[in-house]
């Protein structure tokens, strides 16, 4: 009897915990949703001229310079964490090596982008900086041994990697020099939808359809789940598509209203824009997921829950952008490329 009152005792508290919890994801996406709505406008509003992008591109630059350096600070961290199955040193000097390239990486592809006569050398420059900072790491392992080692200077570079190269795959989008509207439009959007598809499918028939789609990394994702992403990120990229054409048109057409000469170009003989939009969308699905499950793989190895805490109910910023930076591949190839 005891028992059964002390177990009644602490329902309200796990309950009130759950619904916090919950309370915290919801205000944190709405601010989430908000920020990107504000860039959005931002982007669409402000004059081109004649740079890739737009001037308004701007803020989003600053939000994937920041993803980029909080990324590469929660991914150390984690590395360094006692319980980390990672065995491996790295100095002090090598983190601020690795975060210097991360907090460089996004504003110099952004500068070189925004220059017409450099526009189409933005990846030319970060690769050229990625040699260099990884030289510097190499040179720091050597003359500081005892408090670093080769394994830590390898992990070192794969934050760079990750975090930084990956961001600069955001701002890339960002600078295209056609449909980058289009394109971040449908990298936001098809991002949630999948995340949201995944929860929503996933949660409703697991029962039914219980078979797990990576139980040792990630044991309530399911294949249903997956399934719902793949399904959630394909009406995205309806979505984005239809916002393309109600303010913006295809090609020379203006269907309702079109503002700052903002447009999608549809170039593709093949397929019509909303079937290419719909591959595009089923595609960012997948490898947003894959990303999710890779970000999975580093936590187990690093031991830790969540890579951070900055984002209330989410984790850190790489347990948000995960999707996403795997998903810039995908976007920034199809329009910048195919489409």
């Amino acid at each position: 009897m005891a028992e059964k009152v002390q177990n009644d005792g602490l329902q309200p508290v796990e309950k009130n915990k759950k619904h916090a919890s919950l309370r915290a994801r919801v205000i944190t996406s709405v601010v989430y949703v908000a920020v990107w709505v504000v860039m959005v406008a931002l982007k669409w509003c402000v004059p081109h001229g004649n740079v890739a992008g737009g001037w308004g591109a701007i803020g989003f630059d600053a939000v994937f310079c920041a993803v980029s350096v909080i990324g590469a600070y929660e991914f150390l961290r984690a590395i360094g964490n006692e319980k980390s199955g990672i065995n491996c040193k790295i100095s002090s000097i090598q983190r601020a090596i690795t975060i210097a390239f991360c907090a460089s990486v996004v504003p110099l592809y952004a500068l070189v982008a925004m220059i017409p006569q450099t526009a189409d050398s933005g990846f030319l420059a970060i690769w050229v900086a990625f040699t260099i900072y990884t030289m510097l790491l190499a040179a720091s392992s050597v003359f500081d041994h005892q408090r670093s080692t080769v394994k830590g200077t390898i992990y070192c570079i794969a934050v760079m990697l990750y975090c930084g190269l990956l961001s600069a795959m955001l701002s890339s989008v960002n600078h295209l020099q056609t449909n980058s509207m289009s394109a971040l439009l449908m990298m936001f959007i098809c991002t949630v939808t999948t995340d949201v598809g995944a929860y929503v499918v996933g949660s409703s028939l697991k029962k039914y359809i219980p078979l797990k789609l990576a139980p040792s990394l990630s044991p309530n994702k399911t294949v249903i789940g997956a399934i719902g992403g793949v399904l959630g990120g394909v009406v995205g990229a309806i979505i984005a598509y239809y916002i393309m054409y109600v303010f913006g048109g295809i090609n020379d057409t203006v269907y309702f209203f079109r503002y700052n000469d903002i447009f999608l170009i549809a170039k593709s003989e093949y397929f019509p824009p909303l079937a290419s939009f719909i591959i595009i969308g089923l595609v960012t699905a997948v490898m947003a997921q894959i990303g999710d499950l890779f970000e999975s793989a580093i936590k187990r190895e690093c031991g830790v829950k969540d890579m951070g805490n900055l984002l209330p109910g989410h984790g850190g910023v790489l347990d948000r952008f995960d999707s996403m930076l795997y998903s810039s591949v995908v976007i920034l190839f199809a329009f910048g490329t195919i489409f």
